[in-house]
């Protein structure tokens, strides 16, 4: 997916937080924006807010550029991991860690609804390494994760982001070899 969408558009309407056709009396959501102001031409700013957050547009029509919003897909890959885990959703969708120890994932701040993604959980040679969850994160039933124990096993889990400090776990697939 690119993530530069090029666009003209005609104002008249309700607020636009997405790319796509714009009216009449919207407001795009300066996130969307990429960097400076797209060319306007036959309307005006009107009623721009403090926080420049959104800019609210009267009449004509845009051209530009819009930054489309595109989830990252980079992969953390730590081959050292023992206490506490606080995984960056901000800059990883997926997260490969080696088990030196046992571990704690830590309630994270950077999770984005919608986002997915995996985590893998790699026993180092020794095995035997555990993995505790903070709030954030939600298994089914309430079960916490058991994963294989095995020295150099390698377990997956997915995950789903489906509000603001709830992380839902997915079944984990075990013992990869």
């Amino acid at each position: 997916m690119a993530d530069k969408v090029p666009v003209k558009a005609k104002f008249t309407g309700s607020d636009v937080t997405a790319l796509g056709e714009f009216e009449s009396g919207d407001t795009i959501a300066a996130s969307l924006l990429n960097g400076a102001l797209p060319a306007i031409s036959g309307a005006a700013l009107t009623n721009l807010p403090a926080d420049a957050t959104k800019l609210p547009l009267a009449g004509g029509t845009l051209t530009g550029t819009l930054t489309a919003k595109v989830a990252t897909t980079a992969t953390d890959t730590d081959t050292s991991n023992t206490g506490n885990i606080t995984l960056d959703f901000s800059a990883n969708q997926n997260f490969v860690l080696t088990l030196t120890g046992n571990i704690t994932l830590v309630n994270p701040s950077t999770e984005a609804i919608g986002q997915s993604g995996f985590i893998a959980f790699i026993q180092d040679g020794t095995g035997s390494r555990t993995v505790s969850l903070g709030t954030d994160y939600e298994t089914a039933g309430a079960a916490g994760l058991t994963l294989t124990s095995t020295a150099s096993a390698t377990d997956l889990v997915p995950y789903l982001v489906v509000a603001s400090n709830r992380i839902l776990l997915g079944t984990p697939q075990l013992a990869f070899a």
